[in-house]
C-alpha cells in the first residue's frame, strides 16, 4: 500500500512538473471575462448557467503561472498572471516575438491603457509557461476573452462575443448574436455567423462564409479579404492593402474602399446601393440578371468593360454613366488606376 501510495504522489509530482496543472472556475455573471497572455483558448457553447473556465498550465515554468479571479470594471474575470517581462511560447517559432503592455492585474488593451511591458518571444531566455484555457458558455451570456498570442477556437457560441488579440489567428463556427473579432496581427476566419459581425485586423487576411445578420464590418491595415455567401443588409469592407474577393453577396447596401488591392464582388440578388473604391485595382462586378441600377464608373487609368444591356449617358474611355433595368439601385466605381468590368453573371 505505500508503495502505491508513492507511487502515485510521484505521478502527481511529475504531472505538476510537467506543467498540466489545471484550474476550474464556474462563473454566474451575465458579464464574463478572460484574460491570458499566450496559448490557445477554446470559446464553445456550454450549458446551465455558469461560464466555466478551465486553464491548463504549459511549459517548463508552467508552476511560476498564478490564476486570479474577481471583478475588473463590470465584468466577473480570469485571468493569467506570468511573473515576469519576457515570456517564452515556443509554439510562435523561433523568430517571433511581440511586445504589449500589461497591467499588474493581468489585464491588458482597451482604453485604459498603462501597464508594464512584456515581451513574448518564440525561443531565448525568459519564463517557459503558457496557459490552455476552455470555456463552455451558455447561451445569453456576453463574454469578452483577451488572448495576446496563439489561436483562438470559438464553436457555436450563443450570446454576445468579443474577441482579443495581440498576435492571434482567430477561427469562429456556427455562432449566433453578435460577434467582434480584434487582432492586432493575425488571419481571422468566420464560418457561419449570425447576427452583428465586426472584424478588425491590424494584418492578416480576413475569410468569411455563410454570414447572415443586419450589419457586417471588416476593416483591415494590409491583408486580402474573401467572403462566400453572405446574407447581410449593410456590408462595409475597408482595407488598406489587400484584394477583396466576394461571391454570393445579398446585401441592401454594400461598400467596398481599398488603398491598393483589385476588388471582385458577385452579387446573388438586388441592392439598393454598391459602392466600390479603390486607390490601385481593377474591379469586377458581376450582376445578377433582372439587375436594375444607375450606374456611375470612373476610371484614373484603365479601360471600363461593360457586358450588361445598359442605357448609356456618358461614354468616354474613363468615365461611364447610365442605367441598367428598371435603374431602382445604384452601382458607383471609383478606381485611381486600374480596369473596371461589369458582367452579368
Amino acid at each position: 500500500m505505500r508503495c502505491a501510495l508513492r507511487t502515485a504522489v510521484l505521478l502527481s509530482l511529475a504531472w505538476a512538473g510537467a506543467g498540466h496543472a489545471q484550474d476550474r472556475h464556474a462563473l454566474r455573471d451575465e458579464r464574463v471575462a478572460v484574460y491570458n497572455l499566450a496559448g490557445e483558448m477554446r470559446v464553445e457553447a456550454g450549458s446551465g448557467r455558469e461560464v466555466v473556465v478551465e486553464v491548463t498550465r504549459g511549459g517548463s515554468d508552467a508552476r511560476e503561472l498564478r490564476v486570479e479571479r474577481g471583478r475588473v470594471g463590470d465584468a466577473e474575470t480570469v485571468r493569467v498572471i506570468y511573473p515576469e517581462g519576457r515570456i517564452v511560447y515556443p509554439a510562435m517559432g523561433s523568430r517571433s516575438r511581440t511586445q504589449l503592455s500589461v497591467r499588474r492585474d493581468g489585464t491588458f488593451g482597451g482604453r485604459s491603457g498603462g501597464g508594464d511591458r512584456v515581451t513574448i518571444v518564440g525561443s531565448g531566455s525568459g519564463t517557459e509557461a503558457w496557459a490552455d484555457v476552455r470555456l463552455r458558455v451558455p447561451a445569453g451570456r456576453t463574454v469578452a476573452v483577451h488572448q495576446a498570442v496563439g489561436r483562438v477556437f470559438v464553436t457555436n457560441v450563443q450570446g454576445t462575443l468579443r474577441v482579443h488579440g495581440a498576435s492571434a489567428s482567430v477561427r469562429t463556427e456556427g455562432t449566433r448574436g453578435d460577434l467582434g473579432v480584434d487582432v492586432g496581427s493575425g488571419g481571422v476566419e468566420v464560418m457561419g455567423a449570425s447576427g452583428v459581425l465586426n472584424v478588425d485586423t491590424g494584418s492578416g487576411g480576413v475569410r468569411l462564409n455563410a454570414v447572415r445578420g443586419s450589419r457586417l464590418n471588416v476593416d483591415t491595415g494590409s491583408g486580402g479579404v474573401t467572403g462566400s455567401d453572405i446574407a447581410v443588409e449593410d456590408v462595409r469592407v475597408d482595407v488598406g492593402s489587400g484584394a477583396v474577393r466576394m461571391d454570393g453577396v445579398r446585401a441592401r447596401d454594400l461598400v467596398v474602399d481599398t488603398g491598393s488591392g483589385s476588388v471582385s464582388v458577385a452579387l446573388a440578388a438586388d441592392a439598393r446601393n454598391v459602392r466600390i473604391d479603390t486607390g490601385s485595382g481593377g474591379v469586377t462586378v458581376d450582376v445578377p440578371p433582372g439587375y436594375g441600377a444607375e450606374v456611375e464608373i470612373d476610371t484614373g487609368s484603365g479601360g471600363i468593360d461593360v457586358d450588361v444591356p445598359m442605357t448609356a449617358r456618358t461614354l468616354r474611355r474613363s468615365r461611364l454613366t447610365g442605367r441598367i433595368g428598371d435603374g431602382d439601385g445604384r452601382l458607383t466605381i471609383d478606381t485611381g488606376s486600374g480596369g473596371v468590368r461589369l458582367r452579368r453573371r
